[in-house]
């Protein structure tokens, strides 16, 4: 009798642990967790996404701007979490490629602590000056940082902005001092005040004062225009070479994310990029969104740690 009782209360107790078990994917809110703050192209984009992805999944996204030591912040509690699909890096080159190179102890390894979801696509820059600033071309801030007595001071707000601006001036032997913010949004302050006088920095968040006449944009960071400004010449067009590296965003996730929970959010995210509605509000941040396949952002992480790694010599830092 007794044997009966205990194999009865052994069935009720199994019961909710196999439920628990058969809960679909996603069965609660999922975190985003972003390596700048709140206002960045990273905390706009994710949520451009995020409300998509909250239809496809039936699941609250919830964003956690996280910045901080070039993303390092955000990636390490992502690194911490648990690996169940409920929190993710909305990552992009600063934390995956950059942070790891510029340190001497990296707080993570990018290729073990993180499983790879997708790519998300690339982003647009501009090269801009506060309007005290004598300068309206590329050309002109050149020669006029050559003639300066002391280095012309650029708002950095992200490694792309520090390390583009730091090759630009070793490729054009002039003197730029960085001014390092924990984000965009932080330097914004100070370059619209003219404390900063010059900026590398994403559309998100210049494109509104320039075309306000509040900025003044010199060239985009790249070899084309961008139809976001097609007015504006391209870094090529400025008589500038081809840079080796781009900013880029992906989702990652932490180490040992089961591969179902992988190939979900990998369909869901797909699906999401490509919709219509979502690319064209993508696009007017200057974001060009582009999937892929973990396999293939796991190698492309791996190659733009080294890419990332020889552009930080070649800018001498």
């Amino acid at each position: 009798m007794l044997k009966q009782i205990a194999a009865v209360l052994a069935a009720v107790l199994l019961v909710p642990c196999v439920a628990a078990e058969a809960q679909p994917y996603p069965s609660k809110p999922i975190r985003f967790v972003l390596p700048f703050g709140a206002g960045s192209a990273s905390d706009a984009l994710a949520r451009i996404v995020g409300q998509e992805l909250e239809q496809t999944l039936g699941q609250s996204i919830i964003v956690v701007p996280k910045p901080g030591a070039d993303g390092a912040l955000a990636a390490g509690e992502v690194k911490r979490a648990a690996p169940d699909g409920y929190t993710f890096l909305f990552g992009t080159n600063s934390p995956l490629a950059v942070a790891p190179n510029l340190q001497k102890e990296p707080p993570y390894d990018v290729m073990a602590d993180f499983t790879p979801v997708t790519f998300l696509g690339d982003n647009t820059f501009f090269i801009v000056v506060h309007p005290s600033l004598p300068a309206n071309t590329l050309g002109e801030l050149i020669a006029f940082a050559r003639t300066s007595p002391t280095p012309v001071n650029y708002a950095s707000g992200n490694t792309y902005a520090f390390i583009s601006m730091a090759m630009l001036a070793t490729n054009n032997r002039i003197k730029l001092e960085a001014i390092r913010y924990k984000s965009e949004p932080d330097a914004m302050t100070d370059l619209l005040s003219g404390r900063v006088p010059l900026m590398n920095s994403t559309s998100t968040s210049v494109l509104a004062h320039i075309k306000a006449g509040k900025l003044r944009a010199l060239s985009t960071a790249f070899d084309e225009r961008s139809p976001l400004l097609p007015e504006v010449p391209s870094f090529i067009e400025a008589g500038q070479p081809k840079l080796p590296i781009s900013p880029w965003f992906a989702l990652v996730g932490p180490a040992g994310l089961p591969p179902e929970i992988v190939a979900a959010m990998n369909k869901a995210m797909a699906a999401a990029l490509a919709k219509p509605s979502v690319k064209e509000q993508m696009q007017r941040h200057g974001f060009a969104p582009k999937s892929s396949t973990p396999e293939a952002l796991a190698a492309f992480m791996k190659d733009q740690l080294a890419v990332w790694k020889v552009a930080l010599k070649e800018a001498g830092i």
